[in-house]
């Protein structure tokens, strides 16, 4: 079963996840609120699987909320709801651990499809913005990786195959396999599914 706390501060948009959620054999709401203060109680007191919350919203913002929803449940995964115009805000709520985020004009299908993502250990970002987090993962990368490592990490995030990626660097498709083997033995990963995991999880766009 599938756990959720929302907090937002427009009750018709909460009434209307909960109208869309409500009859999902698999998920339970353990209750909505209006404020960061009031998520915070919620979640100390439920400590729901997934927590749906606005990035703006009174007495403590999605973002504050966030860090300290993970630093006390780190288990807890965070999807936050945003707009158009808030770029810089989403960039800090990724920073700040949350596993993604949706537009508030997402269809509603879309957040039941991004609460079941996130809860089974996925990010989920909404297509239709795209936000560039350098964070202390890609930091790492690209000071442990190569240069051409980099541009194939790159082109793993962009979903383009050994094939294409040689394609498009004018190098050999075995060493592209090379790299990518290079690649999940520093990064620590397992396998390639794992790489293209990793690439989309911190969303390299270099």
């Amino acid at each position: 079963m599938i756990t959720i706390a929302i907090a937002e501060d427009h009750q018709s948009f909460i009434d209307g996840i909960k109208l869309l959620l409500e009859y999902e054999e698999d998920i339970e709401i353990v209750g909505t609120v209006n404020d960061g203060e009031a998520l915070l109680d919620l979640v100390r007191l439920k400590q729901p699987n997934v927590v749906i919350t606005d990035i703006r919203m009174p007495k403590k913002d999605g973002i504050t909320a966030t860090k300290k929803i993970k630093k006390e449940w780190p288990h807890i995964k965070i999807l936050g709801f945003t707009m158009f115009d808030q770029k810089d805000a989403i960039k800090q709520m990724l920073e700040a651990g949350a596993s993604g985020y949706l537009l508030k004009n997402s269809p509603l299908e879309e957040v039941l499809k991004a609460v079941r993502s996130v809860y089974e250990g996925n990010t989920y970002f909404d297509a239709n913005i795209e936000i560039e987090v350098e964070n202390d993962a890609n930091k790492k990368a690209k000071s442990i990786l190569t240069k051409r490592q980099v541009e194939i990490l790159s082109l793993v995030a962009q979903g383009k195959t050994s094939r294409e990626i040689a394609d498009e660097l004018f190098i050999g498709v075995h060493t592209v396999e090379t790299h990518r083997k290079n690649m999940i033995r520093i990064l620590g990963l397992h396998g390639k599914g794992e790489l293209m995991r990793y690439a989309l999880e911190k969303k390299y766009r270099f």
